[in-house]
């Protein structure tokens, strides 16, 4: 299967209706992709705290819709990157994974909110439900950046049969190495697949990091960038996480369940 990371480069003087045609327009670039993954919050940005209430929006809202209607037009799984979501008076850090027919597979709401110097645990509401989908490609846990610091998340995920991690993003300098060492932490140590997408570009004064990566069951980049808004692609055989689950087993070693 052909996967696709779409990095988008995020603007202070882009509006969120041109963010939105931006996005579509470099799925349209990954047309020939059978999974397609986008950044967190990159409709109107992650540091853009003074909108998450103003540009909130139903499950169903513009952002989604638009995902949605992409999703069949190519005929791709599309992992939406994330939005807020307001929902019975609340606000959630919601990303969404659809199908190649648009229909919706699932959705998951930010679990571990980022608190540092951030204003993301004022604002929102965190989830609560681990979220993990089958689809044609084998059984796929959804992520959200800050996430990654935490490991039990990820093996809960395996409990439940993950096979491939998605991880939309929003990750700043200066923290490269974290991201980096995370990335491929998670895919080792649950002999998954993972899939990265971070933003890139400048928002409020701060510089998004970018270095999205797809990481093979053995912790191997297979495909990875540097911090400029452009698109990833790799050819992953979904089939590898089994044979080397059988190869290498050490989930099926663990003693502390």
């Amino acid at each position: 299967m052909k996967v696709s990371s779409i990095q988008l480069e995020m603007k202070d003087d882009r509006s969120k209706e041109e963010t939105i045609e931006y996005a579509l327009a470099m799925m349209d670039k990954a047309s020939s992709s059978d999974l397609i993954i986008l950044p967190e919050i990159w409709n109107i940005g992650f540091f853009a705290y003074d909108k998450y209430i103003s540009e909130s929006e139903p499950i169903d809202g513009p952002t989604a819709t638009a995902v949605s209607m992409k999703a069949r037009e190519l005929g791709s799984y599309i992992y939406s990157g994330s939005f807020v979501e307001k929902r019975d008076g609340k606000y959630f850090n919601t990303s969404i994974l659809f199908d190649r027919k648009g229909q919706k597979v699932g959705e998951y709401r930010k679990i571990h909110l980022f608190s540092y110097r951030s204003r993301e645990p004022e604002i929102l509401t965190p989830g609560s439900d681990i979220t993990v989908l089958d689809t044609e490609f084998g059984k796929v846990g959804l992520s959200t950046c800050y996430d990654l610091r935490f490991p039990e998340l990820y093996r809960a995920m395996v409990d439940k049969g993950a096979e491939l991690f998605l991880v939309t993003s929003g990750w700043p300098f200066p923290r490269l190495s974290h991201w980096l060492v995370l990335n491929q932490a998670r895919a080792i140590e649950n002999t998954c697949f993972l899939v990265s997408c971070n933003a890139a570009g400048v928002q409020k004064g701060t510089r998004f990091l970018g270095h999205s990566q797809i990481v093979d069951p053995w912790g191997v980049v297979i495909a990875g960038s540097a911090h400029e808004g452009r698109i990833i692609n790799a050819e992953i055989d979904p089939g590898l996480v089994s044979r080397t689950r059988q190869e290498f087993p050490a989930l099926r070693d663990r003693v502390l369940k």
